[in-house]
């Protein structure tokens, strides 16, 4: 049985080469030197760790995790959508073109999803196809915010409509960046305000229509969904008692609830038992959030300690969701 982590993230190396070029244009310092190089933009900063940028360090680092197969996405504070669309196009070709050769200097260990300039739907669509045509990407990654603004807008129901058609996945990441409700201490914009994000994403893509239009489009949800698990009953009950919730989709958010997966990583055994019996193990995956440090550092140990978890669910998270969503044979 493999194990197959579809939340694992990097910064290619010509990403960190066009940020260390112009830093003054994405608005990021690299500092530091060798071990102790850290990326720093505004009160954010992280080191910036080989694992990020070199496909063996990737691939050692997960050997101490337990992870067989990891799917690389772009690292969240590296999407750039609020720069101006011509650089934010660059930034994701560098990314899709270097995520695609980490994963062929390590084909057998590491696949590879696309990310796009969100601030120009077009050219996220011309760039989607290029990943897709050319690198044979099955997922893309999306922010659940853009520029505070939601997906759920109808400009982006051109993007969700190629999505489907290419037959990828959507996984969905946060990136809280508000810091005006009470947010801005104790790291609470990455604690509550990730989770929080993601909830609102999803509610909006419920609500809004959206998810109407796109009936087979698959979203895979960081973090375990956010607050989305525990509070759908909230969202169900809402739909039917108010008409300004169900005034653009007839469609109850229970029944929208079974298109979307979720990784595991709640950090908490019994709530990774709540979110399986929630949406069944066919809809959970393993993600890791490497290399940041809220990720997980022992995922298998973890979802060993979730409360009556089966052989069949075992292997179902392990890897056969993310068979599944990848188009791959177990």
């Amino acid at each position: 049985m493999k194990r197959i982590d579809l939340h694992n993230h990097v910064i290619p190396q010509g990403v960190v080469d066009a940020v260390l070029a112009d830093q003054a244009t994405f608005e990021t310092r690299i500092e530091g030197e060798g071990a102790a190089r850290r990326v720093v933009r505004k009160e954010n900063s992280f080191p910036l760790v080989p694992e990020y940028y070199d496909a063996d360090a990737k691939v050692e680092a997960m050997e101490r995790k337990g992870i067989d197969i990891s799917v690389l996405s772009a690292a969240p504070p590296t999407f750039y959508y609020w720069t101006r669309p011509e650089i934010g196009l660059k930034i994701a070709r560098l990314h899709n073109d270097g995520i695609a050769a980490m994963v062929a200097r390590r084909p057998d260990r590491l696949r590879g999803m696309a990310t796009l300039p969100l601030q120009d739907v077009d050219a996220s669509i011309t760039e989607l196809e290029r990943a897709v045509r050319e690198h044979k990407f099955k997922a893309v990654e999306m922010q659940a915010m853009v520029n505070n603004g939601q997906l759920s807008d109808p400009k982006y129901r051109p993007l969700f409509k190629t999505a489907e058609q290419l037959g990828v996945f959507v996984f969905v990441h946060p990136n809280w960046w508000c810091t005006d409700m009470g947010l801005d201490k104790y790291y609470l914009i990455n604690m509550i305000g990730n989770p929080l994000e993601t909830t609102i994403f999803t509610a909006n893509m419920m609500f809004s229509g959206a998810l109407d239009e796109v009936p087979n489009l698959r979203f895979l949800l960081a973090h375990g969904g956010g607050y989305v698990p525990y509070q759908i009953g909230r969202f169900r009950h809402g739909h039917s008692v108010r008409p300004e919730a169900r005034a653009l989709s007839a469609t109850s958010p229970v029944d929208h609830f079974r298109k979307f997966y979720f990784d595991c990583l709640t950090h908490n055994p019994q709530s990774t038992r709540h979110l399986i019996d929630s949406v069944g193990a066919d809809h959970c995956v393993l993600g890791t959030d490497s290399p940041y440090d809220m990720g997980d550092e022992t995922p298998i140990a973890n979802l060993d300690r979730v409360p009556r978890l089966t052989a069949q669910e075992r292997e179902q998270i392990c890897c056969r969701t993310a068979y599944a969503l990848l188009g791959e044979q177990p």
